[in-house]
């Protein structure tokens, strides 16, 4: 969240503990939905409330986990 809300056109960042993002996005109606393009759109939650659905390429050894498993490889012993 905190790199997130460093990139200039990032409005909002919201967290949530719900299984899925239906009834916040319900709720806000943002402008558009970005989901990776492993999803189909007929699956995404919330479609309906938002103009645009983008859905990007997934880019191969590039992924959240993958990061995150490198920071605390690189870190585990400090």
């Amino acid at each position: 969240a905190e790199i997130l809300s460093a990139i200039e056109y990032v409005d909002y960042i919201i967290l949530f503990d719900e299984p899925t993002p239906y009834r916040l996005i319900k709720s806000l109606k943002p402008h558009c939905l970005v989901k990776g393009a492993d999803w189909e759109k007929e699956e995404i939650v919330g479609k309906e409330f938002v103009r645009k659905v983008y859905r990007v390429k997934i880019l191969k050894n590039f992924s959240t986990t993958l990061l995150i498993k490198k920071i605390l490889e690189k870190y585990k012993n400090d």
